[in-house]
């Protein structure tokens, strides 16, 4: 069994320089059938850029992260610690606030593994981050119940044509492989389009940003318990790349209505 002393020290390490929030008061857990864990995974618009708020930092009683050190805390943004300097806001906090919503007797936990300019090699079955993930989230499992992923990337392999052609191919792989390595082969899959703001950002950044959005919309024709979070009428933060807070929070918000939905289909377990 994975213990949180034995891999504490490498996840940390792994992360590259990221921050931790100081020791907070150890949080009461439900029954690990009533922690509904979420595990969410991509590059920085998963993480988030977005400008921290007053309501960004406000919690809820039944919505948690697990945090670097592998220990549970209630959940406030930045709810990703990747890059230092650049933490904000993501779609995670308010994705874990509407599903708390939505059912009182639970308790949402939010596991980020995301970590900004990151392409899918990277996430795909033998990559590093794909291995982090999947060793973070089973850490978290021994107290709780996973129900989903959330995803979250595809601006890193937007600018060649050969990335972006075989984006759908090579996404619902991984997917495939990690409801393997998690033994959940039916476990609900959300990937959310990348900006459309994206596709007047010029040619020479990401000139194949639709092709990517095309891959990420038509994922569920081919993939059980796969759904697609739209990302039209989202604005960028001014730099055409980010996602701004009010759009992150819609976001979550998008994210919460089609795990919904997935959830709700015949076969799968709320």
């Amino acid at each position: 069994m994975l213990t949180r002393t034995l891999l504490c020290a490498s996840l940390i390490a792994f992360a590259a320089g990221a921050q931790t929030n100081p020791p907070a008061q150890p949080v009461q857990l439900p029954v690990k059938e009533k922690l509904h864990i979420y595990l969410l995974i991509g590059q920085s618009n998963m993480a988030g850029r977005g400008k921290i708020g007053p309501e960004d930092k406000t919690t809820h009683p039944r919505v948690l992260m697990f945090t670097l050190a592998n220990q549970w805390e209630p959940a406030v943004e930045p709810v990703t610690h990747d890059r230092p300097g650049m933490l904000g806001v993501g779609p995670g906090l308010s994705f874990g606030k509407t599903m708390a919503d939505k059912d009182p007797g639970v308790t949402i936990g939010l596991v980020s593994c995301a970590l900004g300019a990151t392409p899918l090699r990277r996430w795909e079955h033998g990559g590093d981050l794909y291995s982090n993930a999947v060793q973070r989230v089973k850490i978290a499992m021994q107290d709780g119940t996973l129900k989903g992923i959330l995803w979250h990337q595809g601006e890193s392999d937007s600018s060649a044509s050969t990335n972006a052609t075989t984006y759908g191919a090579r996404l619902a792989q991984m997917v495939k492989d990690i409801r393997t390595d998690l033994n959940a082969p039916n476990l609900p899959f959300v990937a959310g389009q990348i900006g459309e703001f994206l596709y007047d950002r010029g040619p020479e950044h990401t000139p194949y940003a639709r092709v990517v959005n095309e891959a990420i919309a038509k994922l569920p024709e081919t993939l059980p318990a796969a759904g697609c979070a739209p990302s039209s009428g989202l604005k960028d933060k001014g730099d055409v790349l980010h996602f701004d807070s009010a759009s992150q929070r819609e976001y979550g918000r998008r994210y919460a209505a089609v795990m919904l939905e997935l959830q709700a289909a015949p076969g799968q377990q709320r």
